[in-house]
C-alpha cells in the first residue's frame, strides 16, 4: 500500500489507504503504545484479503513517520483525545470512506473502543484486541517489566528502525502516564454502554498486561451484540503469535455483518 501524509489539525499524519472496493466497508487499524504502520506488517492486507474490506492504517501523532509529540507528557485521558483525532482524520479522508470496522491493538483497542461510543456514526463494528478499560496490577507489572528490557537490552535500538528518533519521547510517554498515581484510576467502563456496533473482543489467555476482567467486563457492558475469542497459551499480541488463528476468526466476525 502507497503511504501519504494528512494534515489534522496541524499535525502531519503518516496513513496507507487501500481502496479498491468499491461501496465496500474499510477497516481502520490502530496500532498498540509501540506500534506503527509497519509493525502491523502484511496483517492488515491478509485481513483485507480475506474480507474484500478496504483497509486504512496510520500512524498516531508521535509514532511511525507521522509528527514527533509536541511532549511525552501526557493527560489521563489521552487516548479520548486520539479518538477526536481519528474523527478529524475520517473527516479528511470522506467521501471516499463508508462504513468503518475498527480493529484496535492493546491501546489502540482501547481507542476502538472510546471511539465506537463516542462517534457511533462512523463505526459499524468493532475488533478489539487486548484493550483495557481500566488500570490492572498485572498491567503496571508489564510496563514496569518493558521499561528494565529498554534499560537493558537492545529494545532502542530495535525501536528506532520504525520511529526514529521520537523513540525515547513514545517510550517516556507510554511507560509513565501508566505507572502515575494519578492514572491509576482511569477507567472507561461508564463508556461501554454506547457502543451499540457489533464487537468481537480478542485476547490472548497467557496476556502479560490484562486478565480476562478486560474482557468480560466488556462483552458484558456494551448495548450491542458482542462475543469473545481466547486464544490459550499466547499473549499480549495474537495477530504476530498466532496469525493464522485471529485472521480466520476477525474474517468469520466482518463476513457474518458485510
Amino acid at each position: 500500500m502507497e503511504g501519504r501524509i494528512i494534515d489534522v489539525k496541524g499535525n502531519k499524519l503518516y496513513i496507507e489507504h487501500h481502496n479498491p472496493f468499491e461501496g465496500r466497508p474499510t477497516i481502520v487499524f490502530l496500532h498498540d503504545s509501540l506500534g506503527s504502520v509497519q509493525l502491523w506488517r502484511d496483517f492488515p492486507a491478509k485481513l483485507s484479503e480475506h474480507t474484500g474490506c478496504n483497509v486504512l492504517v496510520y500512524d498516531r501523532l508521535g509514532y511511525g513517520k507521522s509528527d514527533p509529540m509536541p511532549t511525552h507528557v501526557r493527560p489521563v485521558n489521552y487516548m479520548a483525545l486520539e479518538a477526536h483525532v481519528l474523527n478529524e482524520l475520517l473527516l479528511e479522508i470522506e467521501p471516499d470512506i463508508e462504513d468503518v470496522i475498527l480493529f484496535g491493538h492493546s491501546d489502540g483497542g482501547t481507542i476502538a473502543l472510546i471511539m465506537a461510543a463516542v462517534y457511533p456514526e462512523w463505526v459499524r463494528a468493532v475488533i478489539c484486541e487486548a484493550g483495557h478499560i481500566f488500570v490492572e496490577d498485572v498491567t503496571l507489572k508489564g510496563v514496569y517489566d518493558a521499561w528494565d528490557a529498554y534499560k537493558t537490552s537492545n529494545l532502542p535500538e530495535r525501536l528506532q528502525k520504525y520511529h526514529g528518533d521520537k523513540v525515547d519521547t513514545l517510550f517516556k510517554a507510554w511507560t509513565e502516564t501508566w505507572t502515575r498515581d494519578d492514572y491509576r484510576g482511569w477507567n472507561i467502563e461508564y463508556l461501554l454502554k454506547d457502543i451499540t456496533a457489533p464487537l468481537l473482543f480478542i485476547q490472548g489467555e497467557a496476556d502479560e498486561y490484562g486478565t480476562l476482567d478486560q474482557v468480560e467486563k466488556t462483552v458484558t457492558q456494551v448495548s450491542g451484540n458482542a462475543e469473545k475469542y481466547i486464544i490459550p497459551e499466547t499473549g499480549h499480541t495474537p495477530h504476530k503469535e498466532v496469525p493464522e488463528l485471529v485472521l480466520r476468526k476477525a474474517a468469520e466476525f466482518i463476513n457474518n455483518f458485510f
